[in-house]
Order: C-alpha cells, then structure tokens, then sequence
C-alpha cells in the first residue's frame, strides 16, 4: 500500500512528496509525460513568458521574456520527471476511487491499488463539449472540437466556421484566417481583449505587481473575478474581426443538413467547423464527494470537503487566478503539503 496516489501529473505534489521521502506513487492515462499539451494544436504557445512557469526546484530554461511553445512544455516536463526520478506509470486510467475502511481503492483497467491518502491532479479539462446542434450538421461538413484541431491542413477546402470566443477560438480564427480562406466565427459581439504586454513589461508583471495573482477566490474581488469571463490574451480581436475574410455571425442557432443559422443570418457555404466550445470537468468516478455549482469538488484550497485524506490540485481558481498555470500551481502544493504534514503529526 502507498502512502500517496497521485491521479494525473501532479508533478508539483509528487516534487514535495519526494522531498518528505514519501512511498507515493503517480498515475497517468496518457501514453508519456507532457501528452496532453503534444495533443494541442501545433502553434499553440503559453501566454506566461519562462520566468512564471518555472515547476518547483527546476527552472524552465529558457530566457526571461520568453514564450514557450508546446513541444518545450512538454520537454521541460519530460526532464523535470528524470532529473527527480519521480515514479509514474503510464496508460493508467483511473476508473474509481473509493474509500473503504479508512484506505482508498484506486481502480484502473488493468490493475487495483491502495493508499492512505489520493491526489487528483487531473486538471480542469476532461470532456470535449459540442454544442447539440451539431448532430443535424451534414455529414460531408468536417468537423472538429479544438482538442482535435492541428493545423489549417486538416481541413477541406471551402469556407470554415470557428466556433468560440476564448482563447483557443481565437488563435484558431487568427491562424486559418491567415491562410486566406473565408472564416465565418461564432461568438459573442464583445470579447475583451488584453496584450501580452504593456509598456514594455509583461502582462504576468503587471499582474504581479497589482497583486491580482495573489487575489484569492473566497474575496469578494475574487469571487467577481472567477465567475466572469476571462479575457482573451495577446491577440488584437479588433483587427482579426476587421479582416475582410473574417465575417462575424454571433452566437450559433440552430443547423440542418443545407445550412447553419446564427443571430446575424444563415450561411450554406460552410465546408469545415472548429468548435472551440470548451471542456465539462469530470470527477463522477470519485466516491462520496459533492460538487460545486460548476461541477467541480466541493473543498477549501484542495482539501476535499467529504472524504478525509483525498486532495485535489490543478483547478481553475482552487484558491487564485494562478492555480491553474504550470508556474502558480506549486503555491496550493505547498499548502496542500503543509496541511498534510501538520496533521500527520496531529495523529
């Protein structure tokens, strides 16, 4: 029996873990560490520049100012797990997690564990959301969710729709619109937008500097600031929306099989979608806990509200507007660590 299961690459749990010579153990369901960013589209880079995304005791290394690509993530994670000799087994997805007699019961497709205590630190993006109307859609239409998308090559020719204001949306729009194809996008008619940096600092500086990294969600600043929408980082959606190839339609309606409608008319042109529509988390498989409005983990900075010994890390907003970055994550690690040291001596 471990001491610990981490779900999912905690690597910032299991880096603490190691430190206090721990007998934990990481599970992941992908094939080798850094694959989920290897699924993402190809020009996808971080918004944060190297100094923010340094994972404790292993600076990222690049220069100061940098922004990484996706394959340099997913290299910095790889030799992060080699230079600490963290222990992970691979193609292990975990289908349950239950707490019988005091010790958790990790089930997965090919094997059963136990452990005195379990770490979810599967993050916040789990199942692919389509909106319903896309099954009336034409089966000649390509189509795809973001989580799918690589490059402009995979499409067919003909006009494109991208659906979603975000940041995924965007970027998307931006780089297929750059091949000159005619893109229909689908989104709101107000995306707020901020640049990347500003006054010859980055915006993570600025961010830092006002204190609104550190703003955590149980303040009333934070509570308004988790629950509205995130603006869109380092595009100019003004000048994007203003390309003569761009036609912004509004939200998306209804569909059948000749054409697609949305607020601002009816278009039957369109060859290739992009639904860039955004994930619902999925913690179902986790025994005895509730859930949030949001169908996250009930919990008090990762501490599981319902099931002693189960933690929780990764989340957007688990206490601030950084748990969720590869570079704020290790704050609610330390916490998490001191909260578990402090009550093994307690016992």
């Amino acid at each position: 029996m471990k001491d610990f299961i981490i779900i999912g690459a905690g690597l910032s749990m299991a880096y603490n873990l190691a430190q206090t010579n721990s007998n934990y153990l990481v599970l992941d369901a992908n094939e080798h560490i850094g694959a989920p960013w290897l699924k993402r589209w190809d020009s996808l880079t971080l918004f944060t520049p190297t100094e923010y995304n340094h994972l404790p005791g292993m600076k990222f290394p690049f220069p100061k100012g940098y922004y990484p690509n996706k394959y340099e993530v997913a290299d910095y994670l790889k030799s992060y797990v080699e230079h600490f000799s963290i222990p992970i087994e691979f193609y292990q997805k975990v289908t349950s997690v239950t707490k019988v007699d005091g010790v958790f019961e990790v089930i997965t497709a090919t094997k059963q564990l136990k452990a005195k205590q379990v770490i979810i630190a599967t993050g916040p993006f789990h199942t692919p959301y389509t909106p319903p109307c896309h099954i009336d859609i034409a089966e000649d239409v390509t189509q795809l969710h973001s989580e799918n998308y690589k490059n402009p090559n995979q499409l067919q020719d003909g006009d494109c729709l991208v659906v979603g204001a975000g940041d995924s949306g965007v970027q998307i729009l931006s780089e297929i619109a750059d091949t000159g194809r005619t893109v229909h996008f689908s989104g709101t008619d107000n995306i707020k937008a901020i640049p990347q940096t500003f006054l010859g600092k980055t915006l993570w500086w600025w961010f830092t500097k006002i204190g609104f990294l550190s703003v955590n969600r149980y303040s009333k600043i934070g509570q308004w600031l988790s629950k509205g929408v995130q603006p869109v980082i380092g595009t100019d959606v003004k000048s994007l929306l203003a390309k003569d190839n761009v036609i912004h339609m509004g939200r998306t309606l209804s569909a059948d099989e000749n054409s697609i409608t949305f607020q601002k008319g009816s278009v039957s042109s369109i060859k290739n979608i992009i639904w860039a529509t955004g994930f619902k988390p999925n913690f179902f498989w986790i025994d005895g806990i509730s859930f949030d409005e949001m169908n996250y983990p009930s919990n008090y900075r990762g501490v599981s509200n319902d099931v002693e010994g189960l933690y929780f890390i990764g989340l957007p907003w688990l206490y601030t507007r950084g748990s969720a970055t590869l570079g704020g994550v290790w704050k609610d690690a330390d916490y998490l660590m001191n909260y578990i040291s402090k009550n093994q001596q307690a016992a």
